[in-house]
Parts: structure tokens; sequence; C-alpha cells
């Protein structure tokens, strides 16, 4: 959808991708031996090395000790699902392309191959920057905090929508909050056929959850001041809004 509102003081594709890998909970890996899901079984170091317990009857094992040392043999998938119910609940996908070495028990991944799919389109990330990014200050607590906006300030998640440029609203049936980090709260404006992402930049940046607080309580105090916008319309129940 070709919103106006521009996406600004957005985080850089290798701390995105860190953030990713930090928030998610469960991976996917694809190999020689095929595919396998696994659910809160990888770790990861500051540096961004994946560390995954699998189980001994795993074809995982037998791959990383019979692949060719230091050729690429396995995908690692990450999915960044919004917390919020919203159309489209993928907000990106990170690929980490690499090999398997035994270490202490578990199974470390070595990446030569950094891939983050955001909705612009598919980024290369350089390993180099991958390992010394961290992850967004916000990126663990952020399922916690959309899903507390979205479930019991509904009234300030549309007061919020004054200060986004009135084009981005024409037909919205239903806004929620998609995403937030330090640099700012990202809004997702349903239509009833349609949908589209706006995001709200902080004056300066959140470093811990107190700080993206007194963040916020600036946005409120900014949409306050704000001309109002014209209420959302009445969401549709017979069509596939």
């Amino acid at each position: 959808m070709g919103d106006s509102q521009a996406w600004t003081a957005a985080p850089p594709a290798a701390e995105r991708a860190r953030s990713v890998l930090a928030a998610a909970w469960s991976c996917a890996v694809t190999g020689e031996g095929g595919r396998e899901e696994f659910v809160g079984a990888h770790t990861v170091t500051d540096n961004g090395r994946v560390l995954v317990q699998v189980p001994e009857d795993s074809a995982l094992n037998a791959a990383a000790i019979c692949a060719p040392r230091g050729e690429p043999s396995a995908v690692l998938e990450f999915a960044d699902v919004a917390p919020v119910p919203v159309r489209n609940r993928i907000r990106a996908r990170l690929w980490l392309a690499g090999y398997f070495v035994p270490e202490d028990g578990q199974l470390a991944f070595q990446a030569t191959r950094v891939v983050l799919r955001p909705p612009s389109g598919a980024v290369v990330v350089a390993l180099d920057e991958f390992a010394a990014a961290a992850p967004d200050p916000l990126a663990t607590a952020e399922a916690r905090l959309l899903t507390h906006l979205a479930d019991c300030h509904a009234d300030a998640v549309e007061r919020l929508t004054r200060l986004v440029d009135h084009d981005s609203l024409h037909g919205a049936v239903r806004v929620q909050p998609l995403a937030v980090d330090r640099q700012g709260l990202t809004l997702r404006i349903e239509r009833n056929r349609t949908h589209g992402d706006v995001r709200l930049p902080f004056h300066k940046p959140a470093d811990d959850v107190g700080q993206l607080t007194e963040r916020m309580h600036v946005l409120l105090t900014q949409a306050s001041s704000a001309s109002c916008q014209r209420p959302l319309q009445r969401q549709r129940t017979d069509g596939d809004g």
C-alpha cells in the first residue's frame, strides 16, 4: 500500500536482524537431513552465534559430523511475528546460512550469510556488522508492551492517529500497534481490503522501558495538541475486513 507517511528513525538492518534473533522463541533448520522445527531449543551469544540443543536422534547431529568443515550445509530461519493480531503478522524473516559445529553437547552454528527480509525487501547483512550489532533494548519486552497497549489502551492508540498523515488514514477501519523499538512506534492501519504501516518516531531513543514510557507520553501529548482526524470507519463484518 502506498502510504505517504515515511518510515523514519528506523533501526539499521544488522540491529533489526539481531533483534529478531533475540526475541525469537523457535527456529526452523533446513539441511541435508530435511527440515526440523525447534521450540525453545536455541540460545544466542553476544556476537550473534546461535547454539542449538537438539535431540540425540536428530539428523542434524549426524549432518554436523559428516559435513565438510566450513562449507555451508544448513539454513536457519526465524520469523518475526507481530504479538498483536493483525493482518500479515509476519513482520520479517531472518535467514542464516552456514554450518554446524558440535560444541559442548550442542550444535554451534557458524553463519556464512545473513539475510533479513522485511516487507520492503530482502537485505544481505554483512557478517561483521551482524556480529558487532546489539539487539534493540526493547526487543525481548516488545510483545508484552504491545499487547498491553492494544488490550488496555485502545483509546491511546486511536489518539495517536492524530499524528498520522490524513491520506494514510483514508478508509481506515482499524489501527493497531504493530512494532516498537528504541527509536519509534509503528502502527498498522487496516482498511477493508488493504493495510499499511506508519511510523511515529520518538523525539529521542528509549534505552529501557522507563524511557519508553516517557517517550510514549510525549507522543500522546503531541497527539492531544494535534487537530482531530476523522473517526475510524466502523469495521465491516460482512466482508474480508
